[in-house]
């Protein structure tokens, strides 16, 4: 068995999906692996995502651990067997590792979730807006990394042009900073009400005369998965990016979205709103 040098988020969360089932079924590492008629080792390596598993294998394990959740044996077998190497794949060794794991969790999610209170999100920037964003990070990044940040940005659009579902909830405070020039904002809202016009993008804005509203929430996102046991959420922090597979955790993060786009502007006022801050520039 040939062990991976480096495991990508996506097989890690197959890992960590294969270890809940085990320990669900109150089963341990040597249990299992007897039921394969392979040794304890090989089960260590397949639940830390250091190897990979076939389906034959998988499904078999699912059956011994008493799951009986078809879609999602079905969609465990989908992450265990694909071998996509996406267009991200050009940036290995080039980017922090995140940023191509986050690439790969858009690329096959069913859906997407942002909300933002201080920046317009990712998937919805411009190339400018992008580079004034990023050209403001401390430590300043050399331009060769700068160039390579902005480019997979603007890569990661690909899945709005497949007309993934995409929903933005996003502060007036995010659509008033000038990141850039007052030319880099005006053309950043004109990308935003052109994309709230498209069938499977929806733009809404929390305003700032919202009554009780206190903006303590952090910025987040949640990519769909196959089944919504394995949805992901995505946390930015100081010292990195973290992806969220707790089914607790991704509960809360659900309820916050819905909190949020419940105290929003529906999608015409938020246009309006948009609008005529781009009229103000």
């Amino acid at each position: 068995m040939v062990l991976r040098r480096e495991c990508t988020a996506r097989q890690l969360r197959l890992a960590v999906e294969l270890r809940r089932l085990r320990d669900a079924a109150g089963l341990s590492a040597i249990e299992a692996a007897a039921l394969l008629g392979v040794n304890r080792v090989q089960i260590s390596h397949i639940e830390s995502g250091l190897a990979g598993v076939s389906e034959e294998r998988l499904r078999r394990l699912a059956a011994h651990y008493s799951c009986t959740d078809e879609a999602f044996i079905d969609a465990l077998v989908a992450m265990a067997t694909d071998r996509t190497r996406g267009w991200w794949e050009e940036y290995r060794g080039l980017l922090p590792t995140p940023f191509l794991d986050l690439a790969e969790l858009e690329h096959h999610s069913t859906c997407r979730w942002d909300v933002e209170f201080l920046f317009i999100p990712g998937l919805l920037q411009t190339e400018d807006y992008a580079r004034a964003a990023f050209a403001s990070r401390v430590p300043e990044l050399p331009c060769a990394e700068l160039d390579l940040r902005v480019r997979h940005r603007m890569r990661r659009k690909v899945i709005l042009e497949a007309s993934v579902p995409y929903k933005a909830v996003i502060h007036e405070a995010a659509l008033r900073i000038r990141v850039g020039s007052r030319a880099t904002a005006r053309a950043q809202l004109a990308r935003l009400l052109a994309l709230s016009e498209t069938d499977h993008v929806s733009v809404r804005v929390i305003p700032f005369d919202l009554d009780g509203f206190g903006g303590t929430w952090s910025p987040m996102m949640l990519a769909g998965g196959r089944v919504p046991k394995l949805d992901t959420a995505v946390r930015d922090a100081p010292h990195g990016t973290g992806f969220i597979d707790s089914e607790v955790q991704l509960g809360v993060f659900r309820t916050v979205f819905r909190t949020v786009e419940g105290v929003s502007l529906d999608s015409s006022r938020s246009r309006d709103v948009i609008q005529r801050l781009a009229k103000e520039l």
